[in-house]
């Protein structure tokens, strides 16, 4: 059949890859000049099975009282006059129960786990290169109370099957020698040896290129203004997708069905089809540095708790990424922000890159309250959904592309998770994000 996947981020090039190894006829549009520009351009580059619990925890809250008015805190929520904000606001403090952490963390470890071992596999196919490391992910702490409360999380991690240990801070400093000169202020740490990192970028337009090899055209520097319907009801369905494209003219575009990967995007564009996702903009920030002296710079992936910032090494560069504003869809750099993540940088590693020439972005990433993303079906027969992946898009990229190709196909992907439109495959569930109807 004839497919349109609307956005070239990591998700829709990886929808776009097994769409076409399912015989699928693949078309790929985005308003960018190429794949990766967006979300999917410069984040943290961790693939983080064993780290990736929710933004929504029973410490939140507090947290982000906390946080309030602070410009360089981790989370910062600047109140709009926008009810979507709110809206969302209400279902992230639902989801902070213990409970519902909890079974959120189930969701998330299912797919990331997956994701990973089908990013193994495309690894293996294409021999794409990314500036991947397989040496684990640590994550280290400087707050006794953040370490305690880190146990229960790396217990439930363990009992997902997932090798995430907690460890003392010499072990901490063990594993990563470039954080000795702060060990005094390191209470512990976890440790999972099997998490991994490397450069989205490089690997989004690695695989774009090879999709492109293999028949999936991609048509860039194209707008989407609107998906148009015929029908109602059960009976509705998609017939085309209107565009300005390169030129600058209207045209609709024809298929037999659409994926919609437009991250943060995603919500207004099926708003108008009744299609209500729980998904709002989250901008993060990241800063890269040339490495100058490559035996001071980490080379484990870290994740530093107090300050919310992971840290990847990518080659002869060192990324850090990280925080959190909820200000709507704007992606201008905030220089406090910028400045805080290379002082902290600074701090950890001071000798081992150039800071006085780093280079900043922001992207959007695409929030859900409990970051469990939708992926399946809408309420629309030909329309489907792989969105809302939130922090976590480059760790369950692949699985998602995967899952959705699958779904396409008329199989239900081997894993138990919340798919849109679709039955659990091992128990009922009420933790698909509530407000898409599909």
């Amino acid at each position: 059949m004839k497919v349109i996947v609307l956005g070239a981020g990591i998700i829709g090039t990886s929808s776009a890859w097994f769409l076409n190894k399912e015989g699928n006829d693949v078309t790929v549009i985005d308003r960018q000049g190429g794949a990766a520009q967006e979300t999917s351009f410069a984040n943290g580059c961790q693939i983080s099975v064993s780290h990736a619990e929710p933004w929504a925890n029973p410490q939140a809250p507090l947290k982000v009282l906390k946080w309030l008015g602070k410009e360089d805190a981790p989370l910062l929520y600047r109140f709009r006059p926008e009810w979507l904000q709110w809206k969302w606001a209400l279902n992230f403090l639902r989801e902070c129960t213990p409970s519902r952490t909890a079974a959120n963390i189930r969701q998330i470890v299912a797919i990331c786990e997956y994701s990973r071992q089908t990013l193994l596999s495309v690894r293996a196919e294409t021999g794409i290169e990314y500036d991947h490391l397989v040496r684990g992910i640590l994550h280290f702490y400087t707050e006794q109370k953040e370490f305690d409360d880190s146990l229960a999380a790396a217990r439930l991690m363990r009992d997902l099957g997932c090798p995430r240990n907690s460890i003392s801070a010499d072990e901490v400093v063990r594993i990563e020698p470039s954080l000795a000169r702060i060990r005094d202020k390191i209470v512990g740490g976890d440790y999972t040896d099997n998490d991994e990192s490397g450069d989205v970028y490089k690997f989004t337009t690695g695989l774009a290129g090879k999709a492109q090899d293999a028949g999936v055209k991609f048509q860039f520097n194209t707008t989407v203004t609107r998906l148009i319907t015929e029908g109602r009801g059960a009976n509705a369905k998609i017939t085309g997708v209107e565009i300005i494209n390169a030129d600058g003219k209207h045209q609709v575009l024809h298929a037999d069905a659409f994926v919609v990967a437009m991250g943060s995007f995603s919500e207004q564009l099926l708003k108008p089809l009744g299609i209500n996702l729980m998904i709002y903009p989250g901008k993060g920030y990241s800063a890269t540095y040339k490495i100058t002296n490559p035996d001071a710079a980490p080379s484990v992936s870290l994740t530093d708790d107090g300050y919310k910032l992971v840290i990847s090494r990518l080659g002869d560069r060192l990324r850090v990424a990280g925080t959190c504003e909820l200000n709507g869809y704007t992606r201008e750099l905030n220089t406090t922000r910028c400045e805080a993540i290379t002082r902290r940088t600074r701090e950890l590693f001071p000798d081992a890159c150039d800071y006085d020439n780093p280079t900043y972005w922001t992207g959007l990433r695409p929030l859900t309250p409990s970051n469990v993303p939708y992926i399946g079906k809408s309420k629309i027969s030909n329309l489907f959904l792989n969105t809302g992946h939130g922090t976590l898009g480059w760790t369950m990229g692949c699985g998602s592309g995967r899952a959705i190709a699958e779904i396409m196909s008329g199989r239900q992907p081997e894993i138990d998770f919340a798919f849109a439109g679709l039955p659990r495959r091992n128990r009922p569930t009420s933790l698909q994000p509530r407000e898409v109807q599909a």
